[in-house]
């Protein structure tokens, strides 16, 4: 779980350059000013809101209509720049040129140039992009390779080519227009359905392929060639899924219809209302690449494979690998009699489609710098364009929590399995350059909802999406489909992110990958963000699945259910308010920024900085000495990061009242704004307006002082117990170092600690020479004659003395007795003597004066008595001595 280091960045703060990226626009400014109740704009269906897109360090953020462009680095280097008094970087050709001539200039020219420059330099960074969008932006999803991006309403698609980064240090600070292309002019447009999902196909050739997801349904794929206009008017490939679920053959027409317009109720336009759609990784192993999966906003998944364009760059193991699990598919149900006859259809499919691909010879093109030379080849004709719709997927779930879960979803989110090369690899001599994370992981594809209210769904593909293709007419024997069997999903886990207070049903919540791992995501809706990471359990899992763990099974089952995901919420709004959304978030990993979090509210930016548990990611260190030394200067971060309190945008924004006046102006009762006041229905109606405008605003302007009041009284507490706490870490310091003693100065101090530490030093060189010596006269020769004699001498009075612990020593009559069975005998008499005297006692006692009987007197019985028991602590001093003696020997030098 990443540790949040601080909840703010500076450098984005709203006195600061960067700020300026997320600033309102005017127009929602004024659309913010009207009450709800008299706003006239149209209500936006609900969706994603993805307005921040990243390439590098630099940032991409829709503001309403505009898109303003940013280089964090850049601007925190300046930021940085202007805080320690530096000059900021700006091109100075000009002033150079004016220095260097011998024409003198007046104080008012110097001043308007320096004016000018310092202008200059506060723009640079930062430049906003002219869009030909004509509502607001939705989201922004930026090509795998950087070049393109997709700029989304909630109808139509736009694709920007991205303008070099040099646009943003250049002294031109005026509005940037790129090149823009309307992707499907016809298609994308207010009359149709809403664009729900804009992907990148991770196959696409230099990341250029789009596919396009509608609410209805309908998939597009477009190929996109700057110097090909068709290509944005036309998609390569168009599927209707609608009609492709009612699919029997494969030579059906599934494409969409150009002018269908009907929008009359059937159960397929409920149940199949497009949520989200998602591909796998690139670098995912077997057909995750190819597969698109798309999510309805009722709960059903569905699996399209392979979805590919008409020319598609696969990495360099896909290929090979799918071959090699093709052939051997087909090889061990060929002639098993009972496998299925759609089964071995499937099998015959797949090796018709392979077998066409190897005939290829692929076409090499350009790579950019640093990578490899990219394959090209041609999508497969045989046996189809158009693979089977699968699904909807049984959602296999705990019959305790399996109908408890709502069904609003709203985005959805596929982790491919891993690369596995080993058994394709074998025997080769070459080695395959691969990321480690494209080889650690799952061997199963895991699956991710996510519903309107914050509710996470995990869902493990075990039996694996393959390719599938509808049968051809002329091979259709009997009620084949009818036969499928329904493709499922084993549920794992459910995870709730949201309290039930804060559950609105317009919330959107969405999925944003990690850049530590693909394992770790961050999920985003109006109340928080949410950390969510696997790798508790997926490790553990997939050693489960390779059988490398030797414990019981219902220990590792125990382990493997009582093995939940990490869950953390890193970022909480104060209100959960639909009105004030949170941008899906953007995760950096860079050098200069550092491991960090962006998002953004309609007025202000979220940041979150976490600890990186790398040391290569470190600010770079300044060159110039007074910074260097600054930089070693790092305070004691021993405080506990806290969120930024931001007052309420409600002071910022103006009243209502004036705009209501002027519309009242402009309206036919304008003449009695001049008048006198007279009681009319008309004047109720407008005193009634406005006292609606007021009490709304005095009611929200009294919410906002409240909550400021609250936040200062908190905020006392807090720096008291900071204050303590820095007292605390204070006087251990102090402790440390000695300060507490008052009757010493400082170097007095110092010269005791150095002389205590050079003493120590001291009287440990010496005992390390000790020891060397010691260790120096040790020698491993031979016992001498008289070394082994005393040996042997040693070892007999061991055994006269001690008893042998096997107990199989033999007395002898040509050795003399040991002292152990002299000791063992005295005992034995002793306890002999004890119970004839006790018996003897207790005969005395029984016997009556009439019998007659002999009795011993008591003074000789004490007498023998007194004598067996000088005798045995004779013997036992005896022993004693041996024994002494013997340890004596045994010690000595």
């Amino acid at each position: 779980m990443p540790k949040v280091k601080t909840y703010s960045a500076p450098w984005l703060s709203k006195n600061s350059l960067g700020h300026q990226l997320f600033d309102p626009s005017s127009e929602s400014t004024q659309s913010r000013g009207l009450s709800p109740a008299f706003s006239t704009r149209k209500r936006q269906a609900p969706g994603p809101k993805r307005t921040i897109a990243r390439r590098g360090t630099e940032v991409f953020v829709a503001v309403g209509k505009e898109i303003r462009w940013g280089d964090l680095a850049y601007l925190k280097e300046d930021w940085s720049n202007a805080k320690h008094g530096s000059k900021p970087r700006v091109k100075r050709e000009n002033s150079l040129q004016s220095f260097e001539s011998e024409s003198q200039e007046d104080d008012q020219d110097e001043e308007e140039d320096d004016e000018d420059e310092e202008g200059k330099a506060l723009a640079a960074g930062l430049r906003t992009l002219k869009t030909p969008v004509a509502d607001d932006i939705r989201q922004l999803i930026i090509s795998p390779n950087a070049n393109f991006l997709a700029v989304l309403t909630t109808y139509t698609v736009h694709i920007c080519v991205l303008p070099d980064s040099s646009h943003l240090t250049s002294e031109d600070t005026g509005l940037l227009k790129p090149n823009y292309f309307t992707l499907g002019p016809t298609t994308h447009v207010t009359s149709r359905s809403p664009v729900m999902s804009a992907l990148w196909h991770p196959l696409g050739v230099n990341g250029s392929c789009l596919v396009t997801v509608t609410a209805e349904a309908v998939v597009r794929v477009w190929e996109l060639s700057t110097t090909d206009r068709w290509s944005f008017d036309a998609p390569s490939t168009s599927i209707d899924l609608r009609k492709l679920a009612d699919g029997v053959f494969l030579d059906q027409d599934f494409s969409a219809s150009s002018s269908n317009t009907n929008h009359s109720f059937s159960p397929d336009s409920f149940e199949m209302e497009v949520a989200a759609a998602s591909f796998a990784h690139r670098a995912s192993g077997g057909w995750n690449p190819m597969t698109l999966w798309i999510a309805m906003r009722e709960g059903d998944i569905y699996a399209l494979c392979p979805l590919l364009p008409q020319r598609w760059s696969p990495p360099p193991t896909l290929i090979p690998s799918l071959s090699v699990s093709i052939v051997t598919a087909v090889a061990s149900i060929e002639d098993d009699p009972e496998v299925e006859e759609h089964e071995k259809l499937l099998a015959q499919q797949q090796l018709e489609w392979m077998g066409e691909l190897d005939s290829q010879e692929p076409h090499v093109i350009d790579a950019p710098l640093g990578e490899p030379l990219i394959e090209v080849y041609t999508r497969p004709s045989r046996p189809g364009v158009v693979p089977r719709l699968q699904g909807p997927f049984k959602l296999e779930s705990d019959a305790e929590t399996g109908d408890e879960l709502d069904t609003s979803i709203t985005d959805i989110l596929v982790i491919g399995k891993k690369t596995e090369t080993e058994q394709l690899m074998m025997g080769e001599e070459e080695e395959l350059e691969l990321d480690d994370g494209e080889q650690e992981g799952l061997s199963l594809a895991v699956v991710c909802l996510v519903s309107t209210s914050g509710q996470l769904r995990v869902y493990l593909d075990l039996a694996g999406v393959q390719a599938q293709w509808l049968p051809p007419k002329k091979k259709q024997k009997g009620p084949y489909l009818a036969r499928t069997v329904s493709p499922s999903l084993l549920a794992f886990q459910a995870i709730d992110t949201m309290s039930p207070v804060e559950v609105s049903e317009d919330s959107w919540p969405v999925f944003s990958e990690d850049a530590m791992s693909r394992y770790n995501f961050f999920i985003t809706h109006p109340a928080a963000i949410t950390f969510i990471s696997f790798a508790p359990w997926v490790f553990r899992l997939e050693s489960e699945l390779n059988g490398n763990s030797e414990a019981g099974t219902d220990f590792r089952i125990g382990l493997l259910v009582n093995s939940q995901s990490t869950r953390e919420r890193l970022y909480s709004q104060s209100t959960a308010d639909i009105a004030v959304p949170l941008a899906a978030c953007c995760v950096f990993r860079d050098p200069d920024v550092g491991y960090f979090l962006l998002s953004s509210t309609p007025y202000e930016p979220i940041t979150l900085t976490f600890e990186s548990p790398d040391d290569d990611f470190l600010p770079m260190r300044h060159e110039t000495p007074e910074f260097e030394k600054e930089a070693t200067m790092v305070p004691l971060d021993f405080y506990e990061p806290r969120p930024v309190f931001q007052p309420s945008h409600v002071f910022e924004e103006g009243s209502a009242l004036p705009a209501l006046l002027d519309r009242l102006s402009s309206s036919r009762h304008k003449a009695v704004v001049n008048q006198e006041v007279r009681l009319s229905p008309l004047t109720l109606q407008i005193f009634t307006d406005a006292h609606k405008v007021l009490s709304d605003e005095t009611y929200r302007l009294g919410i906002a002082a409240a909550e400021v009041f609250r936040r200062c009284e908190l905020l006392q507490s807090e720096l008291k117990a900071q204050i303590a706490k820095a007292n605390e870490v204070k006087g251990k310091i102090d402790t440390i170092r000695g300060s507490h003693r008052r009757d010493e100065t400082e170097n007095a101090m110092y010269e005791r600690r150095i002389a205590v530490a050079k003493k120590r030093q001291g009287s440990l060189t010496e005992r390390l020479e000790n020891l060397r010596r010691i260790v120096g006269k040790a020698n491993t020769k031979d016992l001498s004659t008289k070394e082994r004699a005393f040996v042997d001498e040693v070892r007999s009075v061991e055994a006269s003395v001690s008893k042998p612990d096997n107990g199989q020593a033999e007395e002898s009559s040509s050795q003399p007795r040991e002292l152990w069975r002299r000791l063992e005998d005295v005992k034995g008499l002793q306890a002999q003597l004890v119970a004839e005297v006790e018996s003897l006692q207790k005969a005395g006692s029984k016997e009556t004066p009439a019998m007659g009987d002999v009795k011993i007197p008591q003074d000789i019985r004490r007498t023998k008595l007194q004598q067996v028991q000088g005798l045995l602590a004779r013997e036992s001093t005896l022993v004693e001595a041996v024994t002494a003696r013997l340890e004596r020997l045994q010690t000595g030098p």
